[in-house]
């Protein structure tokens, strides 16, 4: 399956397990996931994100945004957007 870049963790909050992620792209609920860095390998599908606290369903390149993730991730992991083609 492709994969496009679309941004960046730039941090990680272990007990809530939420990646805040800087993109570089769009992004919207339902969207597959690859996040990716030097111990970091998983792939999951976007259920709920936030901007500033407020749950929002589709981001834009610039936009900082909290996503719950299922496994520990870590500042400056890759984000890719899965294509399912």
């Amino acid at each position: 399956m492709p994969e496009e870049k679309i941004g960046k963790v730039s941090h990680f909050f272990d007990k809530v397990s939420v990646a805040a992620i800087v993109l570089e792209g769009d992004l919207k609920v339902g969207d597959k996931i690859h996040i990716k860095g030097a111990t970091t390998d998983f792939t999951t599908q976007v259920d709920s994100m936030q901007i500033n606290r407020e749950d929002v369903e589709t981001a834009k390149s610039g936009d900082e945004i909290g996503i719950k993730v299922p496994e520990k991730c870590r500042g400056n992991d890759e984000i890719f957007k899965v294509s399912e083609e």
